[in-house]
């Protein structure tokens, strides 16, 4: 069977757990991919779901700036029951 290549950007660190992941099952990473590929043109879906943010996209993107910059956090002390 012909083969031909096909060229992602990854983020790198994503890229070492999904190599680890693809070791701890046995396959290697193009097959992993292949392997979804197939699922996708077989099932002619991606075979997860898909969900926009519920909060509009300016909020969420405020709300993560503010997480990064210490901002509107809240600390609870942890209830033992």
């Amino acid at each position: 069977m012909a083969t031909t290549t096909f060229s992602i950007r990854m983020d790198p660190d994503i890229k070492k757990q999904f190599d680890g992941f693809c070791a701890e099952v046995g396959m290697n990473p193009s097959t992993a991919f292949n392997l979804f590929a197939r699922v996708v043109v077989r099932e002619r879906r991606l075979p997860f779901e898909v969900e926009a943010p519920t909060l509009p996209r300016q909020e969420l993107f405020q709300r993560i700036q503010d997480i990064e910059e210490g901002r509107n956090i809240v600390h609870h002390d942890l209830i033992e029951a």
